[in-house]
């Protein structure tokens, strides 16, 4: 018969109580800090579903009433420096993060309210409510709330989305040298998200100062935990990769609170990230003011017996008993705090004229301008006030022949050099003399710590760069090996990063570079051979880099590690090889974003291309005397309309020209806005050259039957100029 010997993870996994012995030690003003906080946050969220009941939030009202026990505990031994990210149920964590911060020294109930706290519930509330004097000026509303002064870095919609963001967050702070900590909320649903469990393992290999705070409610939506995983302590998560982990009941505030200060002990002490799982319970339905029950997904019976085990009426009770709190002056409190709440909802509601008693509406003053709701998908670029501009024509130092791969990893090396922010991370880009294709030739070597080899967990390492990005003291560049890897990592490059800076009010930038290579013509197949332009055109907030030569990657990489947006940086393969005049000493200019190249002027057809394309018009653009402009900046914001203009004005003829698919082809939107802005000077419809429907094949005749090519370029002008 086989040996068995039973194996145990190193990692220790263990159930946290409050006994009342710790309830007696416990510092009285912890204990009227803690009721305090659960008491404004439980007021706070029945107002919002008062407010939600007669129609006065748009759009969804997630509360945690019911849940405000972890939240509480867990976040009063924090800092306003250490941050935290939530759920799109995340009403208490991010008031209590905020009430924290304004009043560090705790909340007495037996005090009057300071203008601070009462600031804190105003804007919040506003932002519940879509209105400018919400943080985010009304964007973000309920399930985006975001404050980093008071260490609150954002709640997220996208179930285990913010995960990987915390990661980054709490990547910073090790940079840094602090000893600050970030802590990621999310509940039973997002415990079974890849994304979260990939930032699990990321987070253990880098030992990252990361708590991972489970708020087990039991049911995501309607399906119970029992129901979604063979293992409902999900705390047990932890352990298998290597993370020490705590179980606790999160309807005991002051247990939750033991269990991070010795989580903290271990974030704070450098020994890796931590797990605290924290049985709630959410009194109400997913969304609204209806109990669970309603729907018949669970009993009544099951909502008294957690109700019974009320945090509020627990801490009071062992304030009552410890004779610290009367139960009358808890009362008393909890009437203020009402009447803070009706107060604060006078600001921002009035009776509607004319109306019954109750009929309420949205004061008119308080909603934001419609001209803002464009305003900050991207920033102004006045981050390049001061840069030096320079076209290969005006460049006055030395340029010398040289491949294209050595400007990638040449530039790279230089801004590292010049600039301690950028980190580099990605898949092997620490090993093989600089990666799979040498982009990052000596860069390790240079800068060990600031070149970052990564697991395959494309999902979990961007969205961590995502967070490095808006923690502002970092500017990441990513690579993905292969465009198509982007679709892994989808949520984080357009629910997270694209979207971040527009969510969050505008203001704040998304520093953030993502290289990735388009390797048609490679054999590589299906899933290794896209362009991604055509797709990230459509998705807000990205600024497209498309460079074609060498002395062109140099400048459009200084602009893009310049820039306060994040910036895609598109190579191809085919390119890599390729040579032409790059810059010999000089690599510290910028090339505007924004401005096309013309690589060939003509009078007959005006031909519009980017990246492997450009060289192959080159190639048949004499035989009809067409222009041919190099794109470079391929997002909405960065296409060169007055080239493009000025040159079609000359021609009244224009071709788009690609090699990738027609279905994700970058030229169907450049088409119709061409038409729309240019239709007075066209002699013709655009055209347009692309692949056919499939993704390229691994066969090399199906390969090239699949994109487009000089053959097919050559056709398309002939036809184009037949009369």
């Amino acid at each position: 018969m086989p040996r068995h010997q039973r194996l145990d993870p190193h990692a220790p996994w263990v159930e946290i109580g409050a006994t009342d012995s710790d309830w007696d030690v416990a510092d009285p003003s912890l204990l009227t800090s803690m009721l305090a906080h659960l008491v404004l946050i439980r007021t706070f969220e029945e107002y919002v579903l008062d407010l939600a009941k007669n129609g006065l939030v748009h759009g969804p009202a997630h509360s945690s009433i019911g849940q405000e026990g972890g939240a509480v505990g867990s976040i009063l031994p924090l800092t306003s420096q250490d941050t935290v990210n939530g759920s799109h149920r995340g009403h208490h964590q991010f008031l209590a993060k905020a009430l924290a911060h304004v009043e560090p020294k705790g909340i007495d109930p037996a005090r009057e309210f300071s203008p601070e706290v009462r600031a804190v519930l105003l804007r919040t509330l506003a932002e519940i409510c879509g209105l400018d004097r919400g943080f985010s000026h009304g964007r973000g509303g309920s399930m985006h709330l975001r404050w980093p002064e008071a260490g609150a870095i954002g709640t997220n919609a996208i179930v285990g989305g913010g995960v990987p963001l915390a990661a980054g967050s709490a990547w910073a702070h090790q940079r840094a040298g602090t000893d600050n900590v970030a802590v990621t909320y999310f509940g039973d649903g997002a415990a079974n998200i890849g994304s979260t469990l990939e930032t699990f393992n990321l987070a253990a290999a880098w030992r990252l100062p990361l708590c991972f705070f489970i708020e087990n409610n039991q049911y995501a939506v309607s399906t119970s935990v029992r129901e979604a995983t063979g293992e409902p302590r999900l705390s047990g998560r932890g352990p298998g990769f290597g993370i020490p982990s705590w179980k606790v009941d999160g309807m005991d505030p002051l247990a939750v609170h033991l269990a991070m200060e010795e989580a903290l002990a271990h974030l704070r002490g450098g020994h890796g990230p931590a797990v605290i799982e924290a049985d709630v319970y959410r009194y109400f339905h997913q969304n609204g003011p209806f109990p669970g029950s309603a729907f018949g997904y669970r009993s009544k019976e099951e909502e008294r017996e957690w109700r019974a085990r009320d945090p509020i009426e627990r801490v009071r009770g062992h304030l009552a008993r410890r004779g610290v709190l009367a139960r009358e002056d808890g009362e008393a409190f909890i009437g203020r705090a009402r009447a803070l709440m009706a107060e604060i909802g006078d600001e921002l509601v009035e009776q509607i004229p004319g109306e019954r008693p109750g009929r309420r509406r949205i004061k008119a003053a308080e909603w934001p301008s419609p001209d803002f709701a464009h305003v900050g998908v991207r920033g102004d670029l006045s981050e390049f006030e001061g840069a030096r501009f320079a076209e290969r024509e005006t460049f006055t130092g030395a340029l010398a022949e040289q491949k294209f791969i050595d400007a990638v990893s040449g530039v790279m090396a230089r801004r590292m050099a010049t600039d301690d922010r950028i980190i580099v991370l990605g898949e092997d880009v620490h090993r093989l003399n600089g990666g799979t294709n040498g982009a990052t030739r000596g860069l390790a070597a240079a800068h060990p710590d600031r070149v970052l080899g990564t697991p395959i967990s494309e999902n979990a390492f961007t969205g961590l760069a995502g967070g490095m990005a808006l923690d502002g003291r970092y500017r990441p560049v990513v690579e993905l090996m292969y465009a198509d890897f982007m679709w892994v990592a989808a949520d984080q490059i357009f629910n997270q990063i694209g979207k971040a800076r527009h969510m969050f009010g505008g203001e704040d930038g998304v520093p953030l570079v993502l290289r990735s290579k388009v390797a048609m013509g490679t054999g590589y197949g299906s899933q290794h051979s896209m362009d991604p332009a055509g797709i990230f055109a459509t998705a807000p907030g990205w600024r497209i880099a498309a460079p074609t030569t060498p002395f062109d990657y140099v400048g459009m990489m200084n602009s893009a590690l310049r820039c306060e947006d994040p910036v895609v940086v598109l190579e191809h393969v085919d390119l890599y090889t390729s040579t032409g005049p790059g810059p010999v000493d000089d690599l510290d200019y910028c090339i505007p974003i924004g401005r096309a190249a013309v690589r060939r002027t003509g009078s007959r057809v005006t031909v519009l291309t980017y990246l492997a394309m450009t060289p192959i018009v080159l190639q048949v653009a004499d035989e009809v005397d067409a222009e041919v402009i190099d794109l470079r900046w391929l997002d909405r914001a960065g296409v060169d309309w007055e080239t493009i203009g000025a040159s079609v004005r000359k021609t009244n003829n224009v071709l788009i020209a690609e090699q990738g698919p027609v279905g994700a082809s970058y030229g169907g939107w450049l088409a119709d806005e061409l038409q729309r802005r240019l239709f007075d000077w066209l002699d013709q419809p655009v055209q347009r050259v692309t692949g056919g429907e499939a993704s390229p094949s691994i066969s090399k005749v199906l390969e090239r039957a699949a994109i487009a090519g000089a053959e097919e370029v050559r056709a398309k002008l002939a036809e184009m100029t037949a009369y």
